[in-house]
């Protein structure tokens, strides 16, 4: 395996160690307490994959009789949530970082100035790293190698290693959540695996899914800025919406950070990207919310209090740290996107929803997420009557 660090444009032992250091560890837990909760999250992951695939009838080349989910299912700490994305973060937006670091290495005292911006860029990273690990309750980590171990240090695959993604649980995370709702701690636990393994089931019953996915943001990155001036001014326009330096009378909520960096070109790209992200987070709200009722008894409590939670949940610096991050986004990623997948589903039946997976021209655009009826007629060739 290829060691991180050195003089790249990001130094991500120093991110780990950073994000490990920073990150709280989480609700006090005993020991026992501890193993029972992950046995139980592999318990409930395992029995999600036969509810996921049965209410959403994908499956994959095999069928519903083959063994789908070669990927496997970690439940990890906060810390072990950091390592786990490492390598992904660093494969996914090394293209970007090999640019920039051409382009560092042409000016006078490049290799200097690299060794200490990577370094601070590593504080950085390892500062939103820490954010972020406190908060994910699951993830199916798309773009990760096909391991079942956890790195040591962040480490990168061996080129042509495969990579078929793994779902990872925080268990801290969903206990803490648990708890601050004042659920049942056993439905909630296979409420939150039933969303996570149906992103699992997305990916691996849609061989296509993640190339598409892939080739999109490497087209994204692309095309992206690097002039270190143009980069410093935009960021400094993203800062200044938040603490209201704006010329007077201008009114401005304020931009996230995906939203300034990125050049006209990007635009269109980040319109199909956010399409697809609706998409998949609202069909996950919308799986769990369908099989809830047979598998959960109280789904109900659980949806009502944990939307109450998104919406009203953070603190101001969360809300301010969400928008800069563009995670408030996210948020209504949730609720268009499964406003979309039920709408779709009512009028043309799962299966009809399901030839959205056929190919990357099925997938709704970014219009199509606000008007489901314009992807019926487009993808099903119908007419209003």
């Amino acid at each position: 395996m290829t060691s991180i660090g050195g003089a790249e444009m990001v130094d991500w032992n120093l991110a780990v160690a950073t994000a490990t250091r920073l990150v709280r560890p989480g609700p006090d837990v005993s020991r026992e307490e501890a193993r029972s909760v992950v046995t139980e999250l592999r318990r409930h992951a395992r029995s999600s994959e036969e509810h996921v695939r049965s209410f959403t009838r994908m499956y994959g080349p095999g069928g519903p009789d083959a063994n789908q989910n070669g990927s496997p299912v970690l439940v990890v700490d906060r810390a072990g949530w950091v390592r786990a994305n490492v390598a992904g973060f660093r494969e996914i937006l090394k293209p970007l970082l090999d640019k920039m670091q051409a382009r560092r290495g042409a000016l006078p005292g490049g290799a200097v100035l690299g060794a200490v911006g990577g370094k601070v860029t590593g504080v950085e990273v390892g500062a939103l790293l820490s954010f972020l690990a406190s908060r994910v309750l699951g993830q199916y980590e798309t773009f990760a190698p096909a391991t079942r171990e956890l790195p040591a240090g962040p480490v990168l695959p061996e080129p042509g290693e495969p990579r078929t993604g793994r779902l990872l649980l925080v268990a801290p995370n969903i206990v803490h959540v648990e708890r601050e709702l004042d659920v049942d701690p056993h439905d909630f636990r296979l409420w939150v695996c039933l969303h996570e393994e149906t992103h699992r089931t997305q990916f691996t019953a849609v061989p296509w899914l993640r190339d598409h996915i892939e080739s999109e943001i490497q087209e994204f990155l692309a095309q992206t800025d690097v002039d270190p001036a143009t980069l410093l001014e935009r960021i400094r326009e993203a800062a200044q919406s938040f603490v209201g330096a704006r010329p007077e009378g201008e009114q401005s909520e304020g931009r996230s950070l995906v939203e300034i960096v990125q050049t006209p070109g990007q635009r269109e790209i980040l319109a199909r990207l956010t399409a697809v992200m609706s998409l998949l987070e609202g069909h996950a709200d919308y799986v769990m919310d369908g099989v809830g009722p047979d598998v959960v008894p109280s789904v109900a409590e659980i949806r009502e209090k944990f939307q109450k939670r998104r919406a009203t949940g953070a603190g101001r610096l969360d809300q301010a740290l969400r928008k800069l991050l563009g995670l408030d986004a996210k948020l209504r990623q949730y609720r268009d996107g499964e406003r979309f997948v039920r709408s779709v589903v009512d009028e043309v039946g799962m299966d009809g929803f399901n030839r959205i997976w056929t190919s990357p021209n099925t997938l709704p655009t970014k219009a199509e997420i606000a008007k489901p009826a314009d992807w019926i007629a487009r993808v099903h060739r119908r007419t209003d009557s």
